[in-house]
């Protein structure tokens, strides 16, 4: 039974939410404060934490930075919950280390796609190791058992999100990917507005895997579209790689 961590302080909102997903066959722990929930989350290393905003004693932006500062929680996947609904904010809790964002009020139907989403995308088997898929291209080569990329002869760490979004580009490599397409396949939902979710996820990616992030050669945005990535070929990747490894 996965084992889930709500850390909030709103007692009626902390009940409906641990109610329903005991409801849908989780087990739910509960915080109500920020210290509080960050050593909790240490000691039990739950399967998923839902992680509200404005908390007391620590906020819950600074408890998302201090778990995935720590190797025991660091890559438990985090869902905000919060009444801050900005595109700021959400940009905010991603660069913080957040999984997924959900803006209060919402409906219970969605919060449980959400953390079945989640679970699912990170039961610690990557999605691209379910299946007979494109691991390797030209300079790329994907590690599933360890999140990492091999992109120019070097070894690059990636969370799970960045995983699996690469993963999901690698596979159309040189085609556009749709937003629509990309939230389906990595966050296992498809909203109809949270297009800054992927803009973050690849600002991410970028700052690994380009030598100028802000000029980016190998994922593109094609406006309007999606994003592309462009791998170079196998016979030019030794001397375009020689700019890509200085960064590491």
């Amino acid at each position: 039974m996965p084992r889930i961590l709500v850390i909030d302080d709103d007692a009626a909102i902390a009940e409906l939410v641990a109610i329903n997903l005991e409801m849908a066959g989780y087990d739910v722990i509960q915080a109500s404060d920020g210290i509080k929930g960050q050593a909790l989350a240490m000691q039990i290393v739950p399967d998923l934490i839902m992680l509200d905003l404005m908390l007391p004693n620590v906020d819950g932006f600074t408890v998302c930075q201090r778990l995935r500062r720590d190797e025991r929680t660091a890559d438990i996947p985090v869902l905000m919950l919060t009444a801050l609904g900005q595109t700021q904010d959400k940009v905010e809790g991603f660069n913080a280390g957040a999984d997924d964002y959900l803006t209060k009020p919402f409906e219970v139907e969605e919060m449980l796609a959400r953390v079945r989403a989640l679970l699912r995308r990170t039961d610690r088997i990557p999605q691209a190791a379910k299946h007979a898929e494109i691991l390797s291209y030209g300079s790329l080569t994907l590690v599933p058992e360890r999140f990492e990329a091999i992109w120019f002869n070097q070894t690059v760490k990636l969370t799970h999100l960045e995983f699996e979004l690469l993963h999901c580009l690698l596979q159309r490599h040189g085609q556009t990917v749709s937003p629509s397409e990309i939230l389906r396949e990595v966050w296992g939902y498809d909203p109809d507005d949270d297009i800054e979710t992927i803009r973050v996820h690849v600002r991410h990616l970028r700052t690994k895997l380009e030598p100028d992030p802000r000029h980016p050669q190998y994922i593109k945005t094609v406006y309007g579209a999606g994003y592309c990535l462009e791998i170079p070929s196998i016979q030019n990747a030794t001397n375009a790689g020689s700019s890509v490894i200085e960064r590491f």
